[in-house]
């Protein structure tokens, strides 16, 4: 229904407030943004599948891949159709001739021939290069010998075998003889029953010389030429027609036949696939013997010699040749990626083409050239069983290197490539249309018709019309063949033919440009020359900065795999694959990413290590090498694996640094530095070992320690404000300790049982150390000298202002050294003080308490009902250790049998002078004797041996080092409670007496430092000064020993006398009901232990 129009009266009441527009430019807007967003999206996706995992593609984990190769739908028949049908039949059959003889097209029927005779030539060579074959050929007709003297073994009937060794032996002759080629020319050509006689065909011989003299001038002209694209192949095809002329017609040309040969001196040998080559003057002089015999032997000696000649040349020349092709290829892609990055320009549009083009060809040249170069010196090497040296194995490495970077330049731009392949056939159609117009236009022009010229005239037309289509393989056949009839009675001038010739092949090589270069740039032939892999790789070690080729040596061996995936000899082609990628990835990690991972903790040690006294780093001298570009490499794809470098030294650092710190666990923070130095180095993402700075080991168990208590005691110092035992000496570079979590392990293992077993064993060994230390102390001269020396304080101690005397001390040391010394010098009072140092075996029943019961379950028993306060007085008292060692002996200590012990607190500050060692474990189990026991230890001032310790530190020899040992302390509180002497040992002011005078003496020296300051005596001044120094470090282990002192009578409750905590006891036992106030410490006594 059609729409009414508005009638005028009513267009004066339109509104137009400008909404429409608004709305329109809104919808616009949005629209823009939508492009723009969906062309961000498209750009994000293009790189996402332009940049692969690795440097390199690995063509055959594409998912989607674009095939420029233009496929035909129309038939022969469809396509060519003239009005002369003669002319349509001729070419029709040529074209469907030379459809079935190769895929690749060329011009001429003879070129189609001699590609034909190239494969026959080319199976013949690999049969008789195939040694595995023919042995294991002979050996299947040994075997069939076998079977025909005793069929039954094998099931096998007799009359059957007589088919089988007839089919075997003309199957030997056909195929495994080399005789191919041969069985092909020597075919009965001529007709038997008296029709067509080739041999006799003299106009035919004639055109198959000319025609072979024609292609072998084209051919020769461009063979070793930098414009060379197959002339090499079609040479093998021209030997092979030149044979099959002679067996044909039985004549030779000897001018000819020697222009073939002369081919050698300049292209030597040629390949023919993978590892086959083939060598012409071999071929000529063994299919024509009667030709051969028309030379001299010196020239084909020459040939031979020429050979040698050539390898030696190229050996030569490898490295030169390398760098020239390094410059022409790196320059080749750039020039090509600056052009394909441009947009194509509309008012030149059709030399953008011709310079892509031009391009586009010469890397393909570039391609052709450097493969027949490696395909030809590696071939050559091993047919002529020659040592190649290790600068032409990295020559020739490089040039594989560039080969592959020429394929994966096309195939990285292959998108534009196609536009641009689509654009230039189109471009190379319209030039050769022109061409072919103007010659067409001349032929008409021509008013002399005859049937010559409309042959030539329905040629051309076919040509147009061929040409006037997507440029396929038959279509450009079509057109050759078109040509070949179309170029005669001079349809093109000189100048014109030429262009057009060069179009044509321009033509061809675009059209097939992804299959020509993927073919030229196929390496599978490095599967037999495997052994180049390892120098290759040695070479890529020593020059790091170039690691990046590594992509390109590995896309090379991937070439390998689809030829090997088509293996019949082995059950699987997969056996044959795993077997090559075994090999591969073992030279692989033999000569690089083992050699790596080796040399990158050997730079990571010696950087860490730079204060020890290392062999010579600098750069300047040595030389550097920087690994570090190993680790910029993307992973490479090999297989069905991905080679990550990075990761793979990465996961060795940390495997070797967790194991090693595991073994040396005094070594974490070396291997930390060394972990932060290859991640600043090296950027390596490397993974903390989270193992502790010390052993997670449960240490001695408590049983053991207990078992040989002797033996720990000797061997173990303590420290009071750590409540830890540390390993005396070792001979390892770490110390062993015993603290509260080795004994929580071992009641974890074992149960709370072995706290008791634990005060038992202390129990056993304490009864032995009272007794050698009653002997001493009941000793005359040891107790003669107590009793003078208290006389002598009570005497005198008010004119000293209660404090024991220093030099007396020192005086009652002297005294004892004059009763006798042991062999290693040491006095009995020596003896006696490492006695008591051995005591602090109580500090290990501290740790067991401790552990046994902590303060929560104390708090739960006190907080328990009144019912259960007994057992839990039970409960408490079983838990207080130190107490229940003072309770057991402190009663035997304070009888009156045992009076000569009360003597104890005078013997103190000699004691205190005297160093506090440990006396060795063969010794604490003999009885006292002054003559014979303690023979191991020094005797040295207190305080001089704690600095003497303390100083070896930081020595070299550490023989005796020590920084802490407060078991003396400890001993010497535990005796003076047993004894209840804290208050007479409180009344000597000892430590008072020290403090007073060492700061008497630090002030004497510091005022003979300023009287020697102004007579400028130097030696006296540093003399003092040491003096000075040595007084302060005295006066501070003085002080460190009171403090140890103190700390530990704490832990005997020093603050109550014996009568104070009797009295104690009593109320407790008068109020059983209340509640514990914390003091868990009751205890009774056991029976005396001191006799």
């Amino acid at each position: 229904m059609a729409l009414e129009t508005l009638s005028p009266d009513w267009e004066f009441d339109r509104l137009d407030d400008g909404s429409q527009k608004i709305h329109a430019e809104v919808q616009l807007k949005n629209y823009g943004k939508f492009l723009e967003e969906y062309t961000s999206q498209l750009k994000r996706i293009e790189d996402a599948l332009d940049d692969s995992v690795g440097d390199v593609w690995d063509f055959s984990l594409d998912p989607i891949a674009l095939k420029l190769l233009p496929y035909e739908q129309s038939s022969l028949l469809e396509l060519i159709k003239t009005e002369n049908k003669v002319l349509n039949k001729v070419i029709t059959v040529y074209a469907a001739l030379c459809c079935e003889i190769k895929k690749l097209k060329y011009e001429a029927m003879y070129e189609h021939l001699g590609e034909l005779l190239t494969i026959l030539i080319t199976l013949d060579e690999i049969i008789d290069n195939h040694a595995t074959l023919k042995d294991h050929w002979t050996m299947y007709k040994r075997l069939l010998k076998s079977v025909h003297h005793n069929p039954s073994k094998f099931g096998i009937q007799e009359d059957k075998l007589k088919p089988f060794e007839k089919l075997l032996l003309k199957l030997e002759c056909q195929l495994l003889d080399g005789m191919i080629f041969q069985a092909c020319i020597e075919q009965q050509f001529d007709s038997l029953n008296g029709g067509v006689s080739v041999s006799k065909n003299s106009t035919f011989a004639e055109e198959f010389a000319h025609t072979l003299r024609t292609a072998f001038a084209n051919v020769e002209a461009k063979l070793g030429e930098p414009s060379e694209i197959d002339q090499r192949d079609k040479y093998v095809g021209i030997c092979g027609l030149f044979v099959l002329h002679f067996q044909i017609f039985r004549t030779v040309d000897k001018k000819f036949y020697k222009s073939l040969l002369d081919v050698c001196k300049k292209v030597p040998a040629i390949t023919l696939t993978a590892n086959i080559i083939w060598f012409a003057d071999n071929f000529l002089i063994q299919k024509i013997p009667a030709a051969a015999k028309l030379l001299d032997k010196k020239s084909i000696h020459t040939v031979k010699t020429q050979r040698e000649n050539f390898l030696q040349q190229r050996a030569q020349s490898l490295t030169k040749d390398m760098q020239s092709y390094y410059v022409f290829v790196s320059s080749w892609m750039t020039k090509m990626e600056s052009i394909l990055s441009k947009e194509q320009r509309t008012t030149k549009f059709s030399e953008d083409l011709s310079n892509r083009c031009n391009v586009f060809i010469q890397g393909f040249l570039y391609a052709y050239s450097l493969s027949t170069i490696i395909k030809t010196t590696m071939n050559l090497y091993m047919s002529m069983q020659k040592p190649m040296t290790k600068t032409s194995v990295k020559a020739l490495c490089r040039l594989v290197e560039l080969l592959k970077a020429i394929e994966h330049m096309f195939y990285r731009r292959s998108m534009v490539v196609a536009d641009s392949v689509t654009h230039i056939t189109q471009h190379l159609q319209y030039q050769a249309l022109h061409s072919i117009s103007v010659a067409k236009k001349r032929v008409i022009s021509d008013k002399k018709y005859s049937e010559q010229r409309l042959d030539v005239l329905s040629a051309l037309v076919l040509a147009e019309n061929t040409l006037n289509g997507p440029s396929t393989k038959q279509r450009r056949l079509i057109v050759s063949l078109a040509l070949s009839v179309g170029t005669q009675m001079k349809t093109f001038k000189d100048e014109e033919l030429t262009p057009l010739q060069l179009v044509l092949k321009k033509l061809d090589l675009i059209s097939e440009l992804t299959e020509r270069v993927r073919a030229q740039c196929d390496s599978c032939f490095l599967y037999w020359h495997r052994a180049v892999f390892p120098i290759y790789l040695d070479d890529v070690y020593e020059n790091a900065v170039d690691s990046a080729r590594l992509h390109y040596m590995f896309s090379a061996l991937r070439d390998c795999v689809p030829a090997m995936m088509h293996a019949r000899h082995l059950e699987s082609y997969e056996v044959l694959l795993e077997c090559y990628d075994k090999e591969i990835m073992e030279v692989l990690n033999e000569h690089l990413l083992d050699k790596l991972c080796k040399e990158i903790e050997k730079d990571l040690r010696l950087s860490v290590h730079t204060h020890l006294k290392l062999d010579d780093r600098n750069p300047f001298r040595v030389g550097m090498k920087d690994l570090a570009h190993f680790f910029f490499l993307n992973p490479i794809r090999f297989f069905n694996r991905f080679i990550d470098i990075k990761a793979y030294v990465t996961h060795y650092l940390d495997k070797t640094f967790y194991n090693l710190t595991t073994v040396a666990l005094h070594d974490w923070a070396t291997y930390s530095e060394m972990r932060n130095l290859a991640t600043q180095r090296y950027g390596l993402s490397m993974t903390e070992a989270h193992l502790p700075s010390q052993t997670l080991e449960q240490g001695l168990d408590v049983l053991e320690i207990m078992r040989n208590i002797h033996v720990f005691v000797s061997r173990y110092l303590y420290n009071l404000n750590n409540q830890i035992f540390i390993e005396r000496t070792s001979n390892n570079k770490h110390l062993n300790t015993i603290n509260i979590r080795h004994i929580a392990n071992s009641i974890r293992t074992h149960g709370t049982g072995i706290m008791n077993t634990t005060v038992n064993f202390t129990y056993q060994f304490l009864r032995k150390k009272f007794y050698i230390f009653s002997q001493f102390m009941y000793d005359e001269h040891i107790k003669s000298r107590l009793i003078k020396d208290i006389r002598f304080f009570r005497e005198v101690k008010d004119q000293n202002d209660h404090k024991y005397p220093f030099e007396r001390a020192d005086k009652f040391n002297r005294g004892i050294r004059k009763l006798g010394i042991t062999p290693d010098g040491q006095s009995y009072l020596d003896q006696f003080r490492q006695l008591i140092s051995q005591i602090d075996i109580v500090n290990f029943e501290e740790l067991v308490k401790e552990e046994g019961l902590s303060e929560e379950t104390q708090k739960a028993a006190r907080q328990l009902d009144s019912v259960l306060s007994d057992l839990t007085r039970n409960f408490a008292e079983g838990t207080e250790y130190f107490k229940m060692l003072v309770d057991v002996f402190a009663p035997e200590f304070r009888s009156p049998k045992n009076m000569h012990l009360r003597n104890f607190y005078i013997i103190v500050p000699p004691l205190v002078v005297v160093a506090n060692m440990t006396m060795p474990c063969d010794i604490c189990e003999s009885p006292w004797d002054s003559k014979t026991v303690f023979s191991f230890f020094q005797t040295l001032n207190f305080v001089e041996h704690s600095i003497s310790c303390k100083e070896k530190l930081n020595k070299k020899n550490k023989s005796g080092a020590a920084f802490t040992d407060d078991g003396f302390a400890m001993g010497v509180a535990y005796i003076l409670k047993l004894l209840d002497q804290y208050q007479e040992f409180d009344s000597l002011h000892w430590f008072q007496s020290v403090r007073e005078k060492y700061v008497k003496e630090i002030r004497a020296v510091a005022k003979q430092q300023n009287v020697q300051s102004t007579n400028q005596d130097e030696k006296l001044l540093q003399t003092m000064n040491l003096t000075h120094k040595r007084l302060e470090v005295c006066l501070q282990e003085f002080e460190l020993l009171y403090f140890s002192l103190s700390s530990a009578r704490i832990f005997f409750r020093a603050d109550k006398t014996a009568t104070e905590e009797s009295q104690e006891k009593k109320e407790k036992e008068e109020e059983p009901g209340k509640a514990s106030n914390g003091d868990l410490s009751n205890s009774t006594p056991a029976e005396p232990v001191v006799k």
